[in-house]
């Protein structure tokens, strides 16, 4: 070739010969469309659209100290004002739920439940969260005080199942309450829920009244059988599995035992925080930008742009993340199992935002469905529109990412 190069660390290429000019990104966005879709992340590599992705995801374990803004993590630098928490919290830079629950005196699975997050969820500098318990408005009405939640403060030598039996508890409902599964770690100084209330034990729990025949209610508890699942009481009840979270508090957690009594009304509809200003880095630029540039090759209206960058954002922060929920990657966090394509497929910006648009350029064609493949997309609002295409557990979290959304896209597009 004319031009050498020398590979460096982490995948990184450097031109020997800098006098050579890269053609604009959408004139290397259009040539990817332009060649058959198997080849689309080679061929986004060689023209230094991203890097090529990792072979495998890298696990993310919990531990007692860690960095960055996820939902787990060290506590935050803050301290909390004595008394009542405010109703709400804006995130500030190097903060983290557990680290804004703890400054509060509340339980992390409290404060993800409340919010509708997930234990590997992440949070943003700006992002507003609801704290439970938190001081009303001035004008709101006077509620009846709220039972107190009870918590164990983890010390050395503690486990889950130790502490359930000092309570009396079942290690299930003490899991369940967490949002923790059977693996999952505690450490010292950590919040536990205790999930029943009194101290001598568990309470037994009355059982629903009988629904007169002529009364055409159903019942508004299930209690756990042996073989239950979650989307299985979800789906028997015309239920989601974001409705039985929020009216049961799980935090995220698909864990229930056999015995365990869930409530199956559909719960009220929680206030969803306010928009998200995010000061985009270089990484989420750069994703933002091949979000863009890939919709305007594809013709895609301003519109359905809005919505990726939405979908996205609320996905992984606009982060090409190598984990995430189950066996979910990437910048949209797609679903190898699902059908959306291999790991290295799924960890490649340019194919999969190729696949959340769909259409005629879908990389996945009869697997999965993207927003231009949605009969009457145009029509729906952002939120509604993104979750046809990603299905998520928490379909009312992509409308506050719309107003940066469409800021994001005056800017770069």
């Amino acid at each position: 070739m004319a031009d050498e190069s020398e590979t460096t660390g982490a995948g990184e290429v450097r031109r020997a010969d800098a006098a050579t000019a890269r053609p604009p990104r959408t004139r290397r966005i259009r040539a990817v469309l332009g060649v058959p879709l198997a080849v689309v992340s080679t061929v986004a590599v060689t023209l230094g659209i991203v890097q090529p992705a990792e072979a495998t995801p890298q696990t993310v374990k919990r531990q007692a100290k860690s960095k960055g803004n996820h939902a787990d993590g060290v506590r935050a630098t803050r301290a909390a004002t004595a008394g009542v928490p405010p109703a709400e919290y804006v995130v500030a830079d190097g903060d983290t739920v557990s680290g804004i629950a703890a400054a509060y005196g509340l339980a992390t699975a409290e404060v993800l439940a409340i919010n509708g997050l997930s234990w590997s969820s992440l949070i943003f500098a700006g992002q507003r969260l609801a704290l439970p318990g938190g001081a009303a408005a001035a004008t709101a009405p006077v509620l009846p005080a709220a039972p107190e939640i009870r918590k164990h403060v983890v010390v050395d030598g503690d486990t889950v199942s130790g502490i359930a039996a000092a309570y009396g508890l079942d290690v299930g409902s003490v899991l369940s309450a967490n949002g923790l599964g059977p693996s999952s770690l505690i450490f010292p100084g950590e919040s536990i829920v205790l999930p029943l209330a009194g101290s001598s034990g568990p309470e037994p729990v009355a059982a629903p009244e009988p629904v007169a025949a002529s009364d055409p209610e159903p019942a508004e508890t299930h209690v756990v059988a042996p073989g239950d699942t979650l989307y299985d009481i979800a789906a028997a009840h015309g239920l989601t599995v974001a409705d039985l979270d929020r009216a049961n508090s799980l935090g995220g957690s698909t864990v229930i035992v056999p015995g365990q009594v869930l409530v199956v009304r559909r719960p009220e509809p929680v206030a969803i925080a306010a928009s998200v200003n995010v000061q985009l880095t270089e990484e989420m630029r750069d994703h933002a930008r091949i979000i863009i540039e890939m919709g305007r090759a594809l013709g895609v209206p301003d519109q359905g742009i809005v919505i990726a960058l939405a979908a996205a954002a609320q996905e992984s922060g606009l982060r090409n993340l190598h984990h995430g929920h189950r066996d979910s990657l990437g910048l949209f966090q797609q679903r190898p199992s699902q059908g959306w394509g291999t790991v290295e497929e799924v960890l490649d910006p340019v194919r999969a935002t190729a696949a959340f648009y769909g259409g005629a350029a879908n990389p996945n064609p009869g697997r999965t469905r993207g927003l231009l493949d949605i009969a009457g997309w145009e029509t729906m609002t952002v939120t509604q529109a993104a979750q046809a295409v990603q299905l998520s557990e928490f379909p009312d979290h992509y409308a506050k990412w719309e107003a940066s959304a469409r800021a994001w896209l005056s800017e770069l597009g």
